[in-house]
């Protein structure tokens, strides 16, 4: 009897939990100092930023070749 009591109590408690409550409750718990999940939001971190200055460097390239590239210059047409 105080089996099924249990069960029933388990039951009714698994009912009124919010899956988005329990989600942000296994996160707090992974936020620890050592966890691996804060070092993989770390490293994504740097890699996010390393990907931006790819970007940045890339853009920064494109713009000296076009600067370097010799101006074209206006040819006189005769016209008969």
């Amino acid at each position: 009897m105080e089996k099924e009591r249990l069960e029933q109590d388990n039951m009714e408690k698994e009912q009124f939990e919010c899956p988005v409550g329990q989600f942000f409750g296994c996160l707090r718990k992974g936020l620890g100092p050592k966890s691996q999940f804060r070092r993989h939001l770390y490293k994504s971190k740097v890699e996010f930023l390393k990907a931006i200055r790819s970007l940045i460097d890339e853009r920064i390239e494109e713009l000296e070749k076009r600067a370097e590239a010799p101006q074209k210059k206006a040819v006189k047409v005769e016209v008969e």
